[in-house]
């Protein structure tokens, strides 16, 4: 690596991470504060300088519990990078976290704090659609920073050229979801979709997709607390197959809503990997949603890479990781392989190979230390194929990866997941 200016920054209310280690993922678990992200977290840097980028999560408001997945990636993104460290003096990647609320306003106004107070090169964020639409456009795009979102998959994000994202775009969920519903043979189906960029875009994949008869199209409130309106109005369309485009917390109010009156008993429900979440099963009454069907972002469950993640993932947080904790790991081991290509620690260089170590032409690897092996033996960004946990990244000409889905249904209250898809 060349010379390049590094910025420590002002820190910002949500403190920062910089977790460092000195062996394998699983031999640095005592670093990780199980608890949650709520104040500074080191892992010791002794003096060394730092690499600091931008992250901006859900910690709070409907998304939530993508919020928290997405940081157990994180952090386990920062054990594995730190415990190799960035550059010849081996310094620690140090991430300062936001929370955006689950909020247009909340995302904006977080992103301008790193942007402006921290000038961070690189920002990873965010979860919603809406959200990382509008950092793009009323903060990145007036700027240098590379974006890159973790977990955005609005069909729409593809006509911002600039911005990356490590979880695919909806178009072929969309598509696979009008595809279920026709399989099903249905006089007509029902389309409810919240009001943000996610709910319009995955909608509009939907009914272009979809070849039957849509007999209600609707959208909803996000944040609303009661949605007998909208259940109403789906139920006089006389469709009988439902489709909630919808987040977690709407969605346990819709089926809620719905059971207490007995629709569920009428109708046939689908969704969208939104709609899928322990919080729905913990905040819906057992039955209340067994006829539902629905298409999900997945990892390439066979994949080696994704077993160690997985195994790593488990040994540290007692659970199997979900596809976007993995997403939220690659997004932030993306971002250091992208610093340790650049020629400085600036936003330009950094754009300049950041999609350029995903293709297939370079060397493949599967971790930040072996790219960053790689690039210290005289290699380039050329030289370097980042294979995620989640999946081939190979950023196209948008910014957008290749994507894996798998169908989920619910059956006694629990999710069970069947055949694959692929993107």
């Amino acid at each position: 690596m060349r010379d390049r200016s590094v910025r420590s920054g002002t820190r910002t209310r949500r403190g920062f991470l910089a977790l460092a280690g000195t062996g394998a993922l699983g031999a640095t678990a005592g670093c990780l504060d199980l608890g949650g992200v709520r104040n500074a977290i080191t892992g010791g840097s002794g003096g060394r300088e730092e690499y600091t980028v931008g992250m901006i999560q859900s910690e709070s408001g409907s998304l939530a519990a993508f919020g928290r997945r997405n940081e157990r990636g994180l952090r386990n993104a920062l054990t594995a990078i730190n415990a190799v460290g960035i550059g010849e003096g081996s310094d620690p990647l140090v991430v300062e976290l936001e929370n955006d609320d689950s909020t247009v306003a909340g995302g904006v106004d977080a992103a301008e704090r790193l942007v402006s107070q921290v000038e961070v090169p690189l920002l990873v964020g965010s979860i919603g659609s809406g959200v990382t639409q509008a950092i793009h456009e009323d903060v990145v795009a007036e700027s240098d920073v590379v974006q890159v979102s973790q977990h955005s998959t609005s069909a729409a994000l593809s006509e911002l050229s600039a911005l990356n994202r490590t979880a695919p775009s909806g178009t072929a969920l969309g598509a696979a979801l009008a595809n279920l519903v026709a399989d099903g043979d249905y006089e007509s189906v029902a389309v409810t979709a919240i009001e943000n960029g996610y709910g319009d875009s995955l909608s509009a994949v939907f009914k272009s997709a979809y070849g039957g008869e849509i007999a209600y199209e609707g959208t909803h409130p996000q944040g609303g607390e009661s949605f007998v309106d909208e259940l109403e109005a789906m139920r006089s369309s006389g469709a009988d197959a439902w489709l909630f485009v919808t987040y977690g917390s709407e969605f346990a109010t819709m089926v809620t809503e719905a059971y207490e009156r007995g629709y569920h008993t009428e109708v046939d429900y689908f969704g969208a990997e939104s709609t899928l979440a322990e919080s729905v099963l913990a905040n819906t009454p057992e039955g209340s949603q067994e006829s539902l069907v629905g298409v999900t972002q997945s990892a390439p469950v066979e994949q080696e890479s994704y077993q160690r993640f997985s195994d790593e993932f488990r040994s540290i947080w007692g659970q199997d990781p979900s596809v976007w904790a993995a997403y939220s790991y690659d997004a932030v081991t993306l971002a250091a392989i992208a610093i340790e290509a650049a020629e400085s620690f600036t936003g330009p260089a950094i754009s300049d190979v950041v999609r350029e170590v995903t293709r297939p032409e370079g060397e493949t690897v599967f971790s930040f230390e072996e790219a960053k092996r790689v690039l210290q033996d005289g290699g380039t960004a050329a030289d370097v194929n980042y294979e995620g946990v989640s999946g081939p990244l190979d950023l196209d000409e948008n910014g957008d990866p290749q994507g894996f889905y798998q169908v989920f249904e619910v059956e006694d209250h629990q999710y069970e997941f069947t055949d694959f898809i692929t993107g």
